[in-house]
């Protein structure tokens, strides 16, 4: 029998209850995904677009990758209207983030400064740990009716971007983490560090550096 196509992999997800969320060692999250060509007609990416959110939702997380789902397309959602303390907005740059499909995306560095903080990932569950990105971005993509998107991103949203891409090219936050960061979720060690607004208190207690910028 041969492999399915895109179009029926993404039918067959559909199908289900719910969308499943693939964890570390699938080798889906291993591999680049395939660029987006028109491989699904625009009902069924609508459909697995909206799936997706809602998905996203539900874990809940701030962005979803397709291959998360078992689709390796290069197709991404994000949202972030997390309510969190004016000092943390501040540090981490937290603006809203209105949802927002991503197709095809990639980013460069747009600000030579690099900033650190804790990440999670929802295929990774049950951990958090330090990872330093690029403070800007410029951000290019296709939205999902088919318009490009060339745009500079900062903060916390230009994280997001990062993070969800990387899954795209096959990339684990893990990968570029301090792992000596590495801490599990909603013990009272990571619940403090977390709620600092910098983590120079990990850093410092932990053992590892941070960039020379934060």
């Amino acid at each position: 029998m041969p492999p399915m196509s895109l179009s029926e992999r993404a039918e067959a997800l559909l199908d289900a209850a719910t969308l499943p969320l693939v964890l570390a060692g699938d080798p889906v999250l291993r591999r680049p995904a395939e660029p987006y060509d028109g491989q699904l007609p625009d009902a069924l990416l609508n459909r697995l677009i909206e799936r997706m959110r809602a998905t996203m939702h539900a874990a809940p997380g701030v962005g979803l990758a397709a291959p998360q789902i078992g689709l390796p397309l290069r197709l991404a959602v994000i949202e972030d209207e997390w309510d969190v303390p004016a000092e943390l907005r501040r540090a981490r740059g937290r603006a809203p983030q209105p949802f927002r499909v991503l197709i095809n995306p990639s980013y460069d560095d747009a600000g030579g400064r690099r900033v650190a903080f804790y990440e999670g990932c929802l295929s990774v569950p049950g951990y958090q740990a330090v990872v330093a990105r690029h403070e800007r971005v410029r951000l290019r993509a296709l939205d999902e009716r088919g318009r490009a998107v060339d745009e500079e991103i900062g903060g916390w949203p230009a994280r997001i971007v990062q993070h969800e891409t990387d899954h795209l090219d096959g990339t684990l936050y893990l990968d570029r983490a301090e792992l000596r960061s590495l801490a599990s979720v909603g013990t009272p060690a990571q619940k403090e560090r977390w709620n600092q607004p910098t983590p120079r208190l990990a850093a410092q207690e932990l053992g590892f550096d941070l960039p020379p910028s934060d």
